[in-house]
């Protein structure tokens, strides 16, 4: 009918309008809001027209849709911040889930009419669902420690066999499609198997790229899922996370100065990197003196990492900055494009917190204004920081860009041990000369940094 076609295109322009919306913070809710009416409204379409057909199978919708609503509901509800990463990859492996049974529901329907086209677009659809879903349980699982990293020396090319072993079976399948009815399944299996193999030897802190790649390959497989069902909602939105997802690859990829190639196969995080006999040299600090050193500074920078995520001292982070410029103090935050465990996740966590956008500073612009900085208060950030990927050739992490915060003038670094990052690769800043070391809980720590400076003159 016309009117389901008008719905269609009107569900598409909201889709359109949230996510140009969400380019900035400042609109990033109301878009939010507005694609999700868009995607709603979609969603709502897509029941009328089996209604419409009258296939009989609206209670099969409906109660699908209400368990998956209330699975949602309950999950993302209850969810802590610092999981919200791992929330992010559920998501994404279910959408690859959802093109793995549009694809299998499809394939057993064709017929000797099928256009080798279609098959070919549904058996991609397939494979790419299938390494989007597993791929994204395995990420889940490192992102909630509940998996290592796998790696030896045959896992690159194992991968590169088993790649070329999908798309071998997906052509012949293509090609002979009755000769064996039973391939599709074992594509479907040799798909959920690479999934698992891809993801597994990533390092750590290669994570939040691989978050970005899984989401782009979920997006594609939406795409590829509204070819089959020539649904504009689904192609047009599965393009649009497809692109961004692999757009934001390449940018986190940049950030890094690592190649995607290199990010796949190079474990990036794998290895430790150790530096024990330099950690004797630390120096540690305490509020009294952290209190005075910022009262009496004229330009702070806050850097934010997984640690402050962790502590949920984001909004102690804003207070205490309202106190340093309520007394003339110039307070900015500069976040790496990779800090956190996905990307963006600082600027979710410092968005939550209400802090002005014009405060937070990329990592170039940083850079450019640490050499005026007093104090640099780094909140539980390791990696993004660590000098070792600019001085130490020796480095997984070396040729990263980092935020140079040893162009400051002081350092204070809270944390709650001598732990490392994500990556598990040590950290030579701890122990430099311009380094204070103040330990304990970072929301307590600020909270406590807060009340002394409110006291002084």
């Amino acid at each position: 009918m016309i009117y389901l076609e008008l719905f269609y295109i009107v569900s598409t322009v909201l889709l359109l309008l949230g996510l140009r919306m969400l380019s900035s913070p400042s609109t990033a809710r109301k878009g939010n809001i507005i694609a999700a009416v868009g995607m709603g409204l979609a969603v709502l379409i897509s029941i009328l027209d089996p209604i419409k057909n009258d296939h009989g199978n609206l209670l099969w919708i409906l109660g699908a849709i209400c368990l998956g609503s209330l699975i949602g509901l309950l999950y993302a509800k209850k969810v802590k911040m610092t999981d919200i990463p791992g929330l992010v990859s559920l998501f994404n492996g279910f959408g690859g889930a959802c093109a793995v049974f549009i694809a299998i529901h499809e394939v057993y329907k064709f017929d000797a009419t099928q256009s080798l086209g279609f098959m070919g677009t549904t058996y991609l659809a397939l494979f790419v669902g299938g390494v989007a879903f597993t791929g994204s349980l395995i990420a889940y699982g490192k992102l909630a420690g509940k998996v290592r990293d796998w790696r030896n020396g045959i896992s690159s090319y194992f991968n590169l066999f088993w790649l070329v072993g999908c798309i071998s079976l997906i052509l012949f399948q293509i090609y002979n499609p009755s000769l064996y009815p039973f391939l599709p399944l074992v594509i479907l299996a040799a798909s959920l198997i690479y999934g698992l193999s891809f993801v597994w030897p990533i390092g750590g802190a290669d994570m939040p790229v691989v978050i970005a790649l899984l989401n782009a390959l979920t997006g594609i497989a939406a795409a590829l899922a509204g070819i089959v069902y020539d649904n504009m909602v689904m192609l047009l939105g599965g393009i649009l996370v497809g692109s961004s997802g692999i757009i934001l690859t390449m940018i986190m990829c940049r950030a890094m100065n690592r190649s995607l190639l290199n990010v796949i196969i190079g474990g990036f995080g794998s290895a430790v990197h150790s530096i024990a006999g330099e950690r004797r040299n630390i120096e540690k600090t305490s509020i009294s003196d952290v209190s005075i050193n910022m009262r009496y500074a004229n330009n702070v920078m806050i850097i934010p990492g997984y640690g402050m995520a962790v502590a949920q001292a984001q909004k102690a982070c804003k207070e205490l900055d309202n106190t340093l410029s309520n007394k003339g103090i110039h307070v900015n935050y500069a976040v790496h494009p990779v800090a956190g465990r996905m990307p963006g996740h600082m600027n979710v966590l410092l968005a939550e917190a209400d802090v002005p956008y014009s405060k937070i500073k990329d990592m170039e612009e940083a850079n450019a204004m640490f050499s005026d900085t007093d104090i640099c208060l780094i909140v539980g950030a390791n990696d993004v920081v660590n000098p070792s990927a600019l001085d130490d050739p020796g480095s997984p992490i070396f040729g990263m860009p980092i935020l140079e915060v040893l162009k400051s003038k002081n350092i204070v670094v809270l944390k709650r041990s001598m732990s490392t990052g994500y990556s598990g690769i040590e950290n030579p800043l701890f122990s430099n000369k311009k380094t204070k070391m103040l330990f304990g809980d970072a929301k307590e720590s600020i909270e406590s940094i807060n009340k002394e400076i409110k006291t002084m003159d």
